[in-house]
């Protein structure tokens, strides 16, 4: 089984830069190179919000991430069970 392939910064810009000519689709360049669609749309997102700081992979790591998302989950929760309590007293509060 293979391991994670690793790219260049270099690779990255050049692949991106290769979405630049006429008639060509981010499918179709990422088939050329043997990638994700995905991962090529993720380089070329990277590169265009920071063009100096761009396909680096220096994001959040995951557990700041995770905790975020649980945060996130938590909240999300708490208003949903909200929701529907106030709909249950709304529809006796009706009859």
């Amino acid at each position: 089984m293979r391991g994670r392939r690793k790219f260049t910064a270099d690779y990255k810009r050049e692949a991106v830069a290769m979405l630049n000519a006429p008639g060509v689709t981010v499918r179709q360049i990422a088939a050329d190179l043997g990638i994700g669609e995905t991962v090529l749309g993720r380089w070329r997102r990277e590169l265009r919000q920071a063009p100096t700081q761009a396909c680096a992979g220096n994001g959040r790591s995951r557990e700041e991430e995770l905790s975020q998302l649980r945060r996130e989950l938590t909240r999300v929760t708490r208003e949903r069970d909200l929701l529907r309590e106030a709909a249950a007293f709304f529809a006796r509060a009706s009859k």
